[in-house]
Formats: structure tokens, sequence, C-alpha cells
């Protein structure tokens, strides 16, 4: 009888020890998403499909050990820290905050990262190293045509941007570049953090502007609804960036689709755990391609005419899941 006991018992002990020995060798990406909103949401979204895209399956090929910072620098960081203290195989940065908070974290140990959602990764000083991934660079030119189609009288563009955000300095520069070969004057109120937003928002308004553009600055994306509430009011236009923007009430956005955004980079970080490549040889890619969304509604409730050229190539956002 004990001669049973005891083989029953190293039988439970082989297989305890063959299946933590089984999930050790199953790497860990840690993903660093630095807020909750649309766009980033969809990054997550799209990177999960790349993966599965690459025939990696969740659970044999890798775990995920996602953890959002909020919107906070210092969060951020602190997640990066522990995501190499616990030796991830793979850290993935979804936009900039988080993506060179990872990278710093992860350079002593050397632990490849792919990040997602940075308008301009070189601004950024991300885009040389064990670093790869996606970069969400905005149709600054296609969207002065767009606004200039709504809005044909229009003069000024007002923007809010973050002054510690390398993506938006770099936008807020082409937009300022830009804007003069379609008639417009660009007017920008830079904030330090998420809280300053909406009374950029009523400096913007008192100023006169004619619509807001939005760039894909976290901290502004992050507080839409409020920026929202007081333009309609006012009875200005906003402009998104992408798709989840104008579902929120944006007027319209020419913007591209970020779930594929996510997916591509899926694909890159697919070649990264299967050994097909590694970061360093891997440049990172811009997705440049883009699609007009439409917001009916608030066109509508703002009394603006749809000219023919963009109601014929238009996507209704909210008949887009």
């Amino acid at each position: 009888m004990k001669k049973i006991i005891a083989s029953i018992l190293a039988a439970l002990f082989a297989l305890t020890f063959g299946l933590s020995a089984l999930a050790e060798d199953v790497p860990t990406i840690g993903i660093n998403q630095y807020g909750e909103h649309g766009s980033l949401d969809n990054c997550r979204e799209g990177f999960l499909l790349g993966l599965a895209d690459a025939g990696l399956v969740e659970g044999e090929d890798f775990t995920i050990d996602y953890q959002n910072a909020g919107f906070d620098n210092a969060i951020a960081a602190q997640i990066a820290q522990n995501f190499s203290a616990t030796n991830v195989a793979l850290m993935v940065a979804i936009a900039t905050p988080s993506a060179t908070a990872c990278f710093a974290a992860a350079e002593d140990k050397n632990i490849p990262v792919v990040f997602t959602a940075i308008t301009d990764p070189v601004e950024a000083g991300v885009d040389s190293g064990n670093i790869t991934g996606t970069s969400d660079k905005l149709p600054v030119e296609a969207q002065l045509e767009l606004i200039r189609q709504l809005q044909p009288d229009a003069e000024t563009i007002g923007i809010i941007y973050t002054t510690s955000e390398p993506n938006s300095v770099s936008a807020i520069a082409e937009y300022q570049e830009k804007c003069g070969d379609y008639g417009f004057t660009v007017e920008v109120v830079g904030v330090t953090s998420q809280s300053e937003v909406t009374q950029a928002a009523d400096t913007l308004i008192a100023r006169g502007v004619d619509c807001f553009s939005n760039l894909t600055d976290n901290n502004v994306v992050g507080v839409l609804s409020s920026i929202l509430e007081k333009t309609d009011t006012a009875g200005i236009p906003v402009y998104g960036s992408e798709i989840e923007q104008v579902k929120l009430g944006c007027v319209a956005s020419a913007g591209i689709d970020y779930i594929q955004l996510g997916r591509q980079t899926g694909l890159m970080a697919a070649k990264i755990l299967t050994g097909e490549a590694t970061a360093e040889e891997m440049p990172y890619e811009t997705i440049s391609e883009y699609s007009i969304y439409v917001n009916s509604e608030a066109i509508a409730n703002l009394g603006i005419t749809v000219p023919d050229e963009v109601a014929e190539v238009a996507i209704e956002a909210s008949e887009v899941e």
C-alpha cells in the first residue's frame, strides 16, 4: 500500500513539475499601454490578431501580461521596470511614453521592445537599437484638405498638444509648415498634463478659432468627450485623427486604421518570438494608408455641408465595428 501511495505521489510530483516547467517555457509578452482610449485599445486588439495571424496561440506559444499606465509617465516607467525585473521575453509598448520607458528599462537586459502608435520614432529616440515597431504618422495634408473641403471659409485651426510629447511637437511643426498651402493659420496651446486640456480648449474657443484638429496626443484624446461638450456648445467643429474620435463626436477625420496598425505590430513581434528576426534587424514601419471617416450626426448638428467629392469616399464611422 505504501508503495502504491509513493508511486502516486511521485507521479503527481512529476506531473506538477512537468506542467511548471512547461509554463516556464512559454515566453511572456509584457504589454505596457500608456492609457485607455479607443485608438490605443484598437492597437492592442490588432496586436493580438497579428500574433494569431502568424500562427501563434496564447497559452501555448506566449502568455500576456497586460498593464495600463493610466496616462501617467511615472507608472509607465514602473511597469517597464517590473517587466525587466521579471525578465519578460518581449516588451510591447503602446504609445510613446510607454515606448521610451520600456526601451530604457530593457536596455541592460537586452530585452527586445516592439512599439506601436508612435508618430515620430526618430524624434522620440526609439528608432535604433533592440527596438522596432510601427508608426502612426498623421496624414496632415489629407486632414488639411478635408477641413478645407468641409469648411471652405475657415481661416484658423486650433490644436491642443502636450509639450513633452515628441510626436505632438513633430506634428505641430508639420501643421505649421503646411497649413498656409491650404489657406489656414494654426493657433496652438501647449499643456503639460491632462488636467490642463479643457482649459486649453476654452482658450482656443475664446480666440475664435474656426475648428479644432486633434493629434494622436494621448492627454488630449483621453478627455475628448469633455472637449466636445465645450466645442459643440460653441458651434465649433472638431476633426479627429482616427475613427474612434469620430465615433465619439468629431465631425470627420483623415485617419489610419489602428486595428491594422496593431496587427502589423503583432506580425513583427511574432518574428522576434519565433527567432525569424531580431528587433535590431527590422526597421520600424510607417502605416501611411488612410481613410476619410465622417460622423453624419455631428456634421448635421453643426450645419456643415459635405461636398460630393468627400461624400463619395467617406466612411460613416458609426457603421464600422
